[in-house]
């Protein structure tokens, strides 16, 4: 896992080609979406930023941008998800253990509005990412897409070098990807377990809120997040123990290195 760097929404400066960084991130997530059980992260990450014409690794993400204009931009997608030792867990108790997982695919980036001193920017995120379990043989488990509203704010509040983003969107989801995580096997149902047979479509409401600031040698950040599953399509498996969480995370990461090409950069 990464630890990216987050500079002000979308303003021009001069800044180094690349930083290198280590860190340490504190993580507050349930087992899985939808798990009354929640468990805590702590990870040394290194801190990576890139500002390249094709790859970049910063605030949105480490990826490879084939197309970038001022209101558009298509690049690549990640995401990821933790082990799960279903001995640990309540509802999975008895079934076979969750491999991490890995997300890959495109993702559209349209500019729908930035303010006249480009310090604030609403983005729509189209990611569309398959999904396949990390393991000696990786296993396709079915695709997900999730449109997003990002709203970036730098100097938030009057804040020199204070960012804030905040994002909202539904995520939906295919078959496959949800009898991953929700499906029960005949084999695995028990009397508080019946069996269940996941369906594709609505896969939930994320909202999101975070807070970063880059100081000359240090970087800090933190995010509050929010997911909802009412309405979801598997809202009614037995492995659903609650239909609204809360995830949470802190990070902090020293910057040891930077090049010494600047660019004119726009993060």
């Amino acid at each position: 896992m990464f630890l990216l760097g987050t500079t002000p929404a979308a303003q021009a400066d001069d800044k180094p080609l690349w930083e290198l960084g280590v860190g340490a991130t504190a993580l507050a997530f349930p087992d899985y979406r939808g798990s009354d059980q929640t468990r805590n992260h702590v990870l040394p990450i290194p801190y990576v930023v890139y500002r390249g014409e094709f790859l970049k690794a910063d605030r949105n993400g480490v990826r490879g941008v084939f197309v970038d204009s001022e209101n558009v931009e298509i690049n690549a997608s990640v995401g990821a998800s933790f082990p799960i030792d279903s001995k640990d867990n309540d509802a999975r108790r008895g079934m076979p253990d969750l491999k991490p997982t890995v997300e890959l695919g495109p993702a559209v980036d349209l500019t729908l509005w930035r303010s006249s001193s480009r310090e604030k920017k609403l983005m729509l995120r189209l990611p569309v990412r398959a999904g396949f379990t990390v393991e000696r043989s990786p296993e396709y488990i079915g695709w997900l897409f999730s449109p997003k509203l990002n709203l970036d704010i730098g100097n938030v509040g009057g804040l020199p070098g204070w960012n804030l983003g905040l994002v909202a969107g539904p995520t939906y989801g295919d078959r496959r990807f949800h009898r991953h995580f929700y499906s029960v096997s005949p084999a695995y149902a028990t009397p508080s377990r019946p069996a269940y047979d996941a369906r594709a479509g609505y896969n939930g409401m994320e909202f999101l809120a975070a807070v970063s600031k880059r100081f000359p040698r240090w970087w800090v950040g933190g995010f509050v997040r929010y997911d909802t599953l009412s309405g979801a399509a598997f809202e009614d498996s037995p492995l659903v123990r609650t239909r609204g969480y809360f995830a949470a995370g802190l990070a902090v990461a020293w910057i040891f290195a930077e090049s010494s090409q600047r660019i004119d950069a726009r993060d």
